[in-house]
């Protein structure tokens, strides 16, 4: 059924209250609860309850969550080894000053690319005591971090969003016939024209050395740690009552955190699936600090259990934003949108208007690749039938699924980069949107360009 303008009012009511809020969850309910009162009437709470057990019995999404809560034990148990401040100790060495430290998270963020949850869990481990030290706001590490993540991602042909566009676009009208052999070999043509992940990535060291400046909430931000020194706002507090590694008179053995570390990396890389890699992490703390008597078994399983409590509220978060997803997708959004736009679209307009409505629809869902698996089906062949130039379309999909990772405030990516920088989600949501339209704004220029020259 066609909607109309009400398939707009539930990511509307989802914007309004937050932004009126400053929280997450409670307008992700809002929005759900609108969007099925517009499919089903007064029968909406039957809708919304089917969506709820759709979301809770879903492979994928029982993934999500079990890595997300897998991921807070981990963290916990090497908060508690103390292992970090053996690292810290080489990372003095080269964090210098407030610009060193946003530089080196930045390359730390390239360099850990075969997944954003792992870039974004493993980054922020490593620099939340290195950046709190120099007086750099969670803000601005939490911003440095998320664009490290779902953009260097996508740049890279070695990483989990690689395969899956790679297969996605392999699969679709017109790709084998480019004549470059395999999905993974189309990709890399692609990636040149992925042109939002790449302003992303090097707008970070611009702002980092202070050639962009602090924008907006950042600014805010900025001032805040000059004035009072505080690193995150006083709504932050409660996430932060509990510190790591701030007892200076224990020395941690480095080997602790890069151990278990490496070894989730490593099993990630070969093995390709990031939740045994994350079980095999844990199971490495357990081997490596009950023997050398940081911690007992019992205390460890404790460590464990609490770190995985902890992680529960990022994980509602999450929950509901796959609701919402399952609303929008009910409701029609993409054919809506695809519609409206339809009527302007050309050869030269289409990459433009790709990613500014791929951007749009997965800002309005919070579904990174959910979007562009429903929408390539009807992109591709419409740029077949139009003549445009096929590649910078495909990376005007991949640059429209970054900016909704990057942007939306209710995407996994932003909810889990502002949950273990332990800052509240709408402070680190609004500190990166103005980089995050920075960097659209250049996008949209590029796919512009390329739209009447290639």
């Amino acid at each position: 059924m066609n909607h109309g303008i009400l398939t707009l009012l539930p990511i509307v009511t989802v914007v309004a209250i937050a932004l009126k809020t400053r929280r997450t969850l409670e307008p992700l309910i809002a929005g759900t609860l609108v969007a099925y009162l517009i499919i089903d009437g007064p029968k909406f709470i039957f809708g919304w309850m089917d969506a709820f057990f759709r979301v809770a019995t879903s492979y994928d999404h029982q993934w999500v969550f079990m890595v997300c809560l897998l991921f807070g034990s981990l963290i916990a148990l090497l908060g508690a080894s103390h292992g970090t401040m053996g690292f810290s100790k080489i990372l003095d060495k080269l964090c210098r000053g407030p610009k060193s430290t946003l530089i080196i998270t930045w390359i730390m963020g390239i360099l850990i690319f075969v997944d954003d949850y792992l870039n974004i869990m493993t980054l922020s481990i490593c620099m939340k005591k290195e950046t709190d030290k120099h007086h750099i706001p969670r803000e601005s590490l939490s911003y440095v971090i998320d664009s490290t993540g779902a953009p260097v991602c996508a740049l890279l042909p070695f990483s989990t969003w690689a395969v899956f566009f790679s297969g996605l676009f392999f699969a679709e009208a017109g790709v084998p016939e480019l004549g470059y052999g395999s999905g993974i070999s189309t990709f890399y043509r692609v990636i040149p024209f992925v042109f939002y992940a790449i302003a992303a990535v090097v707008i970070v060291p611009l702002f980092a050395l202070s050639v962009i400046p602090p924008m907006g909430k950042m600014r805010a931000a900025y001032q805040r740690a000059a004035k009072t020194g505080a690193v995150y706002s006083p709504e932050s507090e409660l996430m932060n009552l509990e510190g790591e590694d701030d007892a200076p008179d224990i020395q941690g053995n480095v080997w602790n955190f890069v151990i278990p570390i490496g070894v989730l990396i490593v099993l990630a890389i070969v093995g390709g699936e990031l939740f045994l890699a994350v079980i095999a992490a844990i199971a490495i703390c357990l081997l490596l600090y009950v023997p050398q008597r940081i911690m007992s078994l019992s205390k460890a399983c404790d460590l464990a259990m609490h770190g995985f409590c902890n992680m529960i509220p990022t994980v509602a978060i999450i929950y509901f934003a796959f609701v919402m997803q399952e609303a929008m997708n009910e409701i029609g959004i993409a054919p809506y949108i695809i519609n409206l736009v339809q009527p302007f679209m050309s050869a030269e307009f289409f990459p433009c208007i790709t990613f500014l409505v791929v951007a749009a629809l997965n800002f309005s869902t919070g579904s990174v690749w959910g979007i562009p698996a429903i929408v390539v089906p009807v992109i591709l062949p419409l740029a077949v039938s139009l003549d445009a130039n096929l590649l910078v379309v495909m990376g005007a999909v991949v640059s429209g699924a970054v900016l909704g990772s990057h942007a939306c405030f209710y995407s996994d990516a932003t909810v889990l980069t502002s949950s273990c920088c332990k800052m509240e989600n709408m402070d680190h949501a609004l500190s990166q949107f103005p980089y995050a339209m920075l960097a659209a704004a250049i996008a949209a220029a590029g796919y512009l360009l390329c739209g009447f020259l290639l």
